[in-house]
């Protein structure tokens, strides 16, 4: 089935505009849904009221918001009427930018951090956040709602790649970098840096919490894909089985599920809690074997995403298509074309999927399907209880295989 286009958000260019610099490496929705924020290359993200974007689509047509949006933009200094009324933003972030992710302090939990009444900052529940990774190894912290520039991070000597915030409220920020590192922050210590996790041998590609903000997943170039145990910065386990370089990855809704891309054309499905390869999707037939894993370039897979019901994730590869699966079936459930796809990401309630392309930003309707009653009961027990405890209860077999994503 062909995906519904629900809107694009097209960057404007000019005759001298460079391709090289014009890419859109990332696209991210807030935690709440309130805003959409995209890298529109040549140092620039814009930052909009997703409602306010949605609405737009549906009253101008697609193109609407992205031939407007422009003009209509205060700049970053702008202080007018921020937190009752969405504002749309324009933000120079002063070099290219790589990644992006939103934080958000609610719930509210306490910083680790001792002396917090010495802060700059005190983020209340009303605070809304967004990071940014840039070419030159820096890591600048906006308010939204102001678009102004609140923290500036300087201890990564690359390009910093990727970026997530831990989903409890804490405002622990880790970012992934070309130097071969994951640095942890805590952005209710005014931005400290907490600690230096090394393991991988080259570029870190990407990083992602798991729901409850307690394991890390990075991946990288060599087929690296780890584990690591947030409240003792140490690693778990490697997790084998990628061919090539490994770029993105991302956690099930319950936690359950780790989704990884790869440019060996494949997207594993692993159960993290033990380290095995439940499912395989795959981007070229046959596949590409070992030794020929980094031959086929035109099937790369870039990008990676689990919708919100826990049922669908999306790939975007680089035969020009983005692909939604279900986790329990082999073949697409459905495509859309995308040339030069790099980034993509479901909105908040799974609704509609963000796709990033030099600069502009593409959105399809995801597939609509009701969860069945075993699914989100599965679902219910997966977000309090690991693999390990799933496997003692006094429970039959095949209703454990099921709670285990095995069947």
């Amino acid at each position: 089935a062909r995906s519904r286009t629900v809107g694009e958000l097209l960057a404007p260019t000019s005759p001298f505009d460079k391709k090289c610099g014009r890419e859109n490496w990332t696209v991210a929705f807030a935690p709440d849904g309130s805003y959409f924020a995209w890298s529109q290359g040549h140092r620039i993200v814009k930052l909009v009221p997703w409602s306010q974007c949605l609405n737009n689509f549906l009253l101008h047509g697609t193109k609407y918001v992205a031939n407007s949006v422009s003009a209509r933009i205060p700049r970053q200094n702008s202080d007018g009427g921020q937190k009752n009324k969405p504002c749309e933003h324009i933000i120079d972030c002063g070099d290219i930018v790589w990644s992006l992710a939103f934080g958000s302090s609610v719930p509210e939990k306490q910083s680790r951090c001792v002396n917090i009444e010495w802060h700059r900052f005190k983020f209340g529940q009303d605070q809304l956040l967004l990071a940014t990774g840039l070419n030159n190894g820096r890591i600048k912290i906006w308010d939204v709602y102001t678009g102004k520039l609140l923290l500036n991070l300087m201890d990564h000597t690359e390009v910093v790649r990727d970026l997530t915030f831990a989903p409890d409220g804490s405002l622990i920020l880790v970012s992934a970098s070309r130097d071969k590192t994951l640095r942890v922050w805590d952005l209710k210590d005014d931005g400290n840096m907490m600690k230096v996790l090394r393991g991988h041998q080259n570029w870190v590609y990407g990083c992602a919490f798991s729901p409850d903000s307690s394991i890390l997943c990075s991946v990288g170039a060599s087929k690296a894909v780890f584990l690591w145990d947030m409240d003792k910065y140490s690693m778990i386990r490697k997790l084998e089985g990628h061919h090539n370089d490994v770029v993105a990855c991302e956690f099930s809704p319950d936690g359950a599920l780790l989704a990884t891309a790869s440019y060996d054309t494949r997207v594993y499905i692993w159960d993290p809690h033990i380290g095995v390869i439940l499912l395989e999707f795959g981007h070229l037939f046959p596949p590409p074997t070992p030794i020929f894993a980094g031959g086929a370039n035109d099937r790369w897979v870039r990008s990676v995403s689990f919708s919100h019901d826990g049922l669908h994730i999306a790939s975007l590869a680089d035969d020009k298509m983005v692909r939604f699966w279900r986790i329990d079936e082999e073949y697409p459930v459905q495509v859309a074309p995308l040339n030069n796809g790099l980034c993509c990401t479901f909105s908040t309630d799974g609704s509609v999927l963000a796709a990033g392309q030099d600069g502009s930003v593409y959105f399809w309707a995801t597939p609509r399907q009701v969860s069945s009653l075993q699914h989100l009961c599965r679902m219910a027990i997966r977000r309090v209880m690991p693999t390990s405890q799933v496997k003692n209860l006094p429970i039959p077999s095949k209703v454990v295989e099921f709670l285990c994503y095995q069947i």
